[in-house]
């Protein structure tokens, strides 16, 4: 999160809302919002340009609407132990901006609002026969992504206010000085990679939590696509039209227990196999280099980024060449025999995620009976609608509007046409719940970087997660008798595959 800096702008006849001491005596509600960093008012993210003004503009529009509503704005920690201090005293602000996989572990102590019931009815603000009218949420572009962020026990704590999608950025300069182009699959890519360092040049820069995140989950879908007819368990009524065969954490889990995900897995090694070979053509430290570094100076050929440094590069005048985007190739069996043969899938998402808190409802401590929580609800309802939203999203090219009848900027088109594209397999790493991550993560840059080997990186990720799903299944209690029927019903499909894991006789 950007820091708020001293100097705040406030647009002329607006009123600074920070601090909730200062509430008007006509004032009933009094709403704290956590707007996040891109779009606190009054600072100029990563120093750039005029201070933000639009989520001023927009909460004076919903004051002038509501003389009885004040919004306060604030800027909040996103660390789980600044939630789990406010929440557990119910002094959290109303509206946080978190990523909600750092909501799930907390559901069940109802810290947080599910919003299925408001997202499934119509936005009050939005006229007849305009996307919302029917319910809030048609009003979102990227359906598939925006409903993946369904929470384990299947609801929903989140809007997903915008889209962030990455890319390889590459400088031209180079490519053409090596005499390399766009590669068209995966093969290539690790064919002008290795011109582009026996030219001198790194070829690409990342960090470690690139390949915790993106990458396994792209190399995953790579892998695992294709057999997904046969191994998909669960299609979500509602769901599964937006999401083509997701993996949820359940099927993981029972997944787990057929030998998926285990050294009996030989597409699961394969995963880690080409994760490592992609890892040699990086920068050598990628746990704490600055990885923009490399690229701006030239010494890099390619980053891998999200479009927010887009921002950052076309207001960069020291840059001195010319750069631009692709997104990374697909596998062909020639990469692996494992390949699917489809294009990459999406594996950006959800950028500002909006939850609201227990605060919400403080008035009665019920979420049924609170009118407090009723005009929280109908703030954030209000922030989505096309003219408001405008104002806050596309005040600066920085991340890609999620509601119908915003356009996008031209910096960010790009990487609207990659959000296009289908969703993933799983989001692996937050499948189940931060301890399972935290030591995926950790351990994954001990195996990247030679100080492990892949069966004791393995070893470690299989009791990783046996214990997430004892977590899981001993909270939860997934149908997994309905599982193990769906299963025995597609055998004849999985016939068909090659290399399905198969576990020890225990005899």
């Amino acid at each position: 999160m950007w820091p708020v800096q001293d100097e705040k702008y406030i647009p002329e006849g607006v009123e600074e809302t920070c601090s909730s001491t200062c509430t008007p005596a006509n004032v009933k509600y009094n709403i704290r919002f956590v707007p996040g960093g891109y779009y606190f008012p009054g600072i100029a993210p990563a120093g750039i340009g005029q201070p933000n003004k639009g989520f001023y503009e927009v909460a004076a529009a919903y004051e002038n609407l509501h003389p009885d509503t004040k919004i306060t704005f604030c800027d909040a920690m996103a660390r789980r132990e600044y939630l789990v201090t406010q929440l557990s005293s119910s002094k959290a602000p109303d509206i946080l901006n978190v990523n909600v996989e750092d909501v799930w572990p907390d559901v069940q102590k109802n810290w947080y609002v599910p919003l299925d019931n408001y997202l499934n009815n119509p936005n009050p603000y939005i006229p007849q026969g305009k996307p919302g009218s029917v319910q809030w949420w048609d009003m979102f572009k990227f359906q598939a992504i925006s409903r993946g962020k369904l929470a384990p026990n299947g609801k929903m704590y989140c809007i997903s206010y915008d889209m962030i999608e990455t890319a390889i950025y590459y400088n031209k300069n180079i490519f053409k000085k090596v005499g390399v182009k766009i590669p068209k699959n995966w093969d290539e890519y690790e064919e002008i990679m290795t011109k582009i360092r026996k030219a001198g040049y790194t070829p690409i820069q990342t960090v470690v939590t690139i390949y915790s995140d993106w990458g396994i989950d792209l190399f995953l879908d790579q892998l695992y696509y294709n057999i997904l007819p046969g191994i998909d368990l669960v299609k979500d009524p509602v769901r599964e039209k937006y999401l083509q065969g997701y993996l949820d954490w359940d099927e993981v889990c029972f997944l787990f227990k057929k030998g998926f995900f285990t050294r009996y897995d030989k597409r699961y090694r394969e995963l880690w196999k080409l994760l490592k070979r992609f890892r040699k053509f990086s920068n050598k430290d990628i746990a704490t280099e600055d990885m923009i570094r490399g690229f701006v100076r030239g010494d890099a050929a390619m980053i891998w980024s999200s479009n927010l440094i887009s921002y950052r590069f076309k207001a960069d005048k020291d840059i001195d060449f010319d750069w631009g985007v692709f997104y990374l190739p697909k596998f062909t069996t020639n990469t692996t025999k494992y390949a699917s043969g489809v294009d990459m899938c999406v594996i950006g998402g959800s950028g500002a995620q909006f939850e609201i808190s227990n605060s919400a409802f403080s008035d009665t401590g019920d979420p049924k009976t609170s009118e407090r929580l009723k005009r929280v609800v109908d703030f954030m309802q209000f922030i989505t609608v096309p003219d408001q939203y405008r104002k806050v999203v596309n005040e600066r090219p920085l991340l890609v509007p999620n509601i119908k009848g915003v356009e996008t900027l031209p910096l960010l088109k790009p990487f609207e046409k990659i959000l296009h594209r289908r969703y993933t397999t799983t989001k692996w790493t937050y499948t189940f719940d931060l301890k399972f991550s935290d030591i995926l993560e950790r351990m994954l840059l001990l195996y990247l970087d030679d100080y492990i080997s892949l069966d004791e990186w393995i070893e470690w990720q299989e009791k990783n997660l046996e214990s997430a799903y004892r977590r899981f299944t001993r909270k939860k209690h997934p149908d997994f008798a309905a599982m193990e029927k769906e299963w025995q019903r597609l055998a004849p499909i999985r016939k068909n595959y090659i290399d399905m894991p198969e576990l020890p006789d225990k005899n």
